[in-house]
């Protein structure tokens, strides 16, 4: 298996060089080359497997450059009962009549972005030690990425995390899980901006290629290759669990804001598992689902970006979005490359509208959005809490109100849970009148010391901290 760039550079990488590498040279995303095809007989074969050994099947499609057998010790030392809190690692639940929650909030910090930062911080230690190098992660989180990444990364021989944040805007839970940790080689770094700034800063600092190799700069955020794959995991589990022994479609609803989540469902989809719609959950930052609807994307300056009560998906630049939209355009490199470059670099928007491959986003790649807003996350945590005796986070709320817009009698529909609501809890307050639960282990997380520099939305600052603190 060889990856390819959305932007055309002519390099074929393997799974192991992208892993440590994150963007292309060119600045496109990697990809593979081609989707593997899962048959009916295959998932067939898959169904029944434990989460570890299903990882270990969907990995090994894409991954040649790792034994087998070193391959499956790290699925297995991944997904256990004890990281997180299940056999099943990712349980389904039946909410409602053709509604179900697909739990991916077990891990440390208690958000999705475990499921494959988890796995992540495995590959990297693996990696590292084979080629006996170090790694210096440079990423961005609106809230969760960063949390997950740091407790994944942390004390991992040969690698450093600088993980920027935008200061002031996740919520109090969200900025004690990152900025409490005491470790050595975890760097907060809060900026003056938005999500957008911080992984514009990644961006530019990863296409500094003199500097990313002097440095050697990879990163865990979602245009990492191998964390999107890891999430194309948890698709193919729910579609086991909610469709018992038969073969029939599934859909899903996905909140999303950086189209990582729902990439890796296109991504599942493409293989062949029976997706009948991916369903993307916007909140009011809703340039996706405005794209779904409209064929434009626009991408929203930082004062037109909403500060909300689903703060995760505060964005309005969605990086993973170009890894899509190169399967739409046909996977025309130039295409892409004219889109995401040229129109979207100019004019901070491109138009797809009238162009006939827009059709084949609902079409041929089964895609379909809504939005959500405070006032429905509000409606629908009380709804949920006061109907099913399930308290949900706003996020997932974001999904649920969005998923019923899209049901269809007898097609599941599969909503991703994203996060525990201790993590926003001052929305969960409101909504119910009550502190949501809090795990044990996180009782008085936010009066513990912090450990956070504040530095300006600028890229030359950022490398200059990280130069002084790797040297």
């Amino acid at each position: 298996m060889r990856y390819l760039s959305t932007r055309g550079h002519p390099d074929r990488r393997r799974f192991c060089e992208i892993l440590l590498e994150g963007l292309a040279p060119d600045g496109g995303l990697y990809l593979p080359e081609r989707y593997p095809q899962v048959d009916a007989a295959t998932l067939a074969k898959w169904r029944g497997l434990s989460y570890a050994e299903l990882a270990f099947e969907i990995l090994s499609l894409y991954i040649d450059d790792i034994p087998p057998a070193d391959l499956k010790a790290i699925c297995a030392k991944t997904y256990t009962a004890e990281v997180f809190g299940t056999v099943e690692i990712v349980p389904l639940r039946e909410l409602e009549d053709g509604v179900y929650l697909e739990a991916l909030s077990n891990g440390p910090t208690l958000a999705f972005k475990d499921m494959a930062m988890q796995l992540l911080g495995n590959l990297f230690e693996y990696e590292l030690a084979r080629r006996g190098e170090e790694l210096n992660i440079l990423g961005a989180t609106s809230g969760d990425t960063g949390s997950a990444a740091e407790y994944a990364m942390r004390g991992k021989k040969g690698v450093r995390v600088f993980m920027t944040s935008p200061d002031g805007r996740m919520s109090p839970f969200q900025q004690a899980q990152m900025f409490s940790l005491q470790d050595a080689n975890i760097h907060n770094i809060a900026i003056a901006g938005v999500f957008d700034d911080c992984q514009d800063i990644v961006k530019a600092v990863s296409n500094d290629l003199a500097f990313k190799r002097k440095y050697k700069i990879g990163t865990v955020n979602s245009i990492n290759w191998a964390r999107l794959l890891a999430q194309v995991v948890y698709y193919f589990a729910g579609y086991f669990q909610a469709t018992g022994g038969n073969d029939k479609q599934v859909s899903f609803t996905v909140p999303s804001g950086n189209f990582g989540n729902v990439c890796a469902g296109h991504v599942a989809r493409t293989m062949g598992l029976p997706i009948r719609t991916l369903v993307v959950a916007t909140n009011e930052n809703d340039v996706l689902d405005e794209f779904f609807r409209t064929g434009v994307y626009r991408v929203r300056s930082a004062a037109d970006t909403h500060e909300t009560s689903s703060p995760s998906m505060d964005i309005s630049k969605a990086s993973n979005f170009e890894r899509f939209v190169f399967d739409l355009v046909g996977r025309d490199a130039a295409k892409a490359r004219g889109l995401f470059e040229d129109e979207l670099g100019r004019e901070g928007r491109f138009d797809l509208s009238k162009d006939p491959v827009f059709a084949q986003a609902a079409t041929r790649f089964g895609f379909a959005s809504s939005r959500s807003t405070h006032a429905d996350r509000l409606s629908t945590i009380r709804d949920t809490d006061k109907r099913f005796a399930t308290l949900i986070d706003t996020h997932t709320a974001d999904g649920l109100k969005v998923a019923r817009e899209h049901l269809v009698p007898g097609v599941p529909m599969i909503v991703l849970e994203t996060a525990l609501p201790i993590k926003f809890a001052e929305t969960i307050v409101e909504a119910l009148g009550h502190e949501p639960e809090r795990p044990a282990r996180f009782e008085g997380i936010e009066a513990l010391p912090k450990r956070v520099v504040k530095l300006p939305a600028d890229a030359e600052a950022v490398k200059a901290y990280i130069a002084q603190h790797c040297d």
